[in-house]
């Protein structure tokens, strides 16, 4: 077999290959003796029809295998001949026909076009310059995460002295028909929670319920809109009778020592509880600090690296992206299918992304290769451990899901690059600056991109999680008291 290697860039190869006619004669006389063995032709018993018969009344379908055992055997040998790492599916061309028609007799050529991971050349990885900015925390982030405890330790007080008023929770037993479709199921749910002039409440629920006490029985109409989040209910209209089982209000306790004390053994004072938000928000400052430099950094190296990546893994992650994008737009309540974006406009703002993640990635492996990073089998098994507490799963089942993704390689893989990046930032220079408010407006995603859907206000989502953080701790004492 002879074979020419082309290259056509630094992705891509062209493969010339010439498949000699012994080994193509042999091919074509095993399978047609194997033809004429099983085939039933007129006129000969089973299995004596001569060769020559056979080729021509099973012509295409013995030329079919022949091809489908030959060429893939010869298109592995001439990449392992010319040692190529070969991405993806090769594209595969016959360039004489009459090889075919010649079968043994003349050589078969193809050529094949295949997509191969590019040579990394080094440059500087080590001494890069970046610079540091730490968020500082103020006495509002601190009273707004403590306001939100305070929110989320509210009792709810039955009202028996007036009427619901807005801000009330009125708890209905309620049943709906269609009134364009009354043979739809009707709707009936019990002990249904309605926070007049809650965020996401129909408006007619709110103007429907005002003013109500216990037992009182109201019918009223809904007329959903097109867009509603509920698809069984978009464009529809609901006739309504809702019986009121009862009216709280909320109560929000006292901000004081006690309360503090309520949370937990770790807060013995609201001074304490207050002392504890600020360093977890400061923590959270640094995580967020230290994420924005080892960004930085890499986006330093990527561009001091320019070389061609290769397409189908710029794919690959490019639709990881979207999927991504789709997910968070689900978890915040948006239904992608009902949103007006310009979704080929999008793939192509992430495929630029993509495009970087995969140099990026590169790059952390031929500094890993270059720097002789390991990862050990113990190494692995805390990461799979650490993954199965957050996702709240067996470390079982984050194995059998990592099966699908390439096994514990794929562990390994992200070990190893992380180690590179750890690498990376402990050998830059790096200088402090003083914080910029506008270096999180700028970091912000445009409001009319659908990524825009998973950006939130940076500090709004420190107080968020350093709540989570200190409502953790507070649930986690009421049990151990219990």
């Amino acid at each position: 077999m002879k074979t020419e290697l082309i290259d056509t860039a630094a992705t891509r190869k062209e493969l010339k290959i010439e498949i000699e006619p012994e080994r193509l004669r042999e091919v074509y006389d095993r399978i047609s003796d194997r033809y004429a063995k099983l085939a039933n032709v007129p006129g000969f018993r089973r299995g004596n029809a001569p060769r020559s018969v056979v080729r021509t009344r099973f012509k295409d379908e013995i030329r079919g295998e022949v091809l489908r055992e030959v060429v893939p055997q010869a298109i592995e040998d001439a990449i392992n001949e010319h040692k190529l790492v070969v991405i993806g599916e090769p594209d595969v061309h016959l360039d004489n026909a009459e090889g075919l028609d010649k079968m043994g007799t003349e050589p078969l050529s193809v050529h094949v076009h295949v997509e191969v991971l590019p040579e990394v050349a080094l440059g500087q990885y080590k001494g890069l310059e970046a610079t540091r900015s730490t968020r500082p925390v103020e006495d509002a982030d601190v009273d707004r995460v403590v306001e939100g405890l305070r929110e989320a330790s509210a009792s709810l007080q039955p009202v028996e002295d007036r009427a619901s008023e807005l801000g009330d929770t009125v708890t209905i037993n309620i049943h709906g028909t269609f009134t364009e479709t009354p043979e739809d199921e009707p709707i009936h749910v019990d002990d249904v929670d309605v926070v007049l002039g809650g965020e996401g409440v129909q408006q007619e629920f709110t103007d429907n319920l005002l003013g109500v006490r216990a037992d009182e029985v109201k019918n009223f109409m809904v007329k959903y809109p097109e867009d509603f989040s509920s698809k069984g209910l978009a464009g529809k209209e609901v006739d309504y009778t809702a019986t009121v089982t009862s009216v709280r209000r909320k109560e929000l306790p006292e901000m004081d020592d006690d309360w503090a004390k309520s949370l937990g053994e770790d807060f013995d004072s609201l001074a304490t509880l207050r002392e504890k938000v600020r360093e977890d928000l400061q923590k959270r400052a640094g995580v967020e600090s230290d994420h924005r430099l080892r960004s930085a950094l890499m986006q330093k190296l990527v561009q001091s690296h320019p070389f061609e990546v290769p397409d189908t893994l710029v794919e690959h992650q490019t639709q990881q992206l979207l999927e991504s994008v789709v997910r968070d737009m689900l978890g915040r309540g948006f239904d992608p299918r009902q949103q007006q974006f310009n979704w080929d406009g999008v793939r192509e703002q992430l495929r630029d992304q993509a495009a970087s993640d995969v140099r990026g990635s590169m790059l952390l492996e031929r500094i890993a290769d270059e720097e002789k990073i390991t990862v050990t089998d113990e190494e692995i098994e805390a990461e799979i451990n650490q993954i199965a507490a957050s996702a709240r799963q067996t470390p079982e089942q984050v194995r059998a899901a990592l099966t699908k993704q390439g096994g514990e390689r794929s562990i390994a893989d992200r070990l190893s690059n992380r180690k590179a990046l750890d690498l990376i930032v402990e050998n830059a220079l790096v200088s402090e600056e003083e914080w910029h408010e506008e270096e999180a407006t700028q970091e912000m995603i445009s409001s009319e991109s659908p990524e825009a859907v998973t950006a939130t206000d940076s500090d709004q989502n420190q107080a968020d999680q350093s709540s989570e953080e200190v409502e953790a701790k507070a649930q986690s004492s009421s049990s151990d008291k219990s």
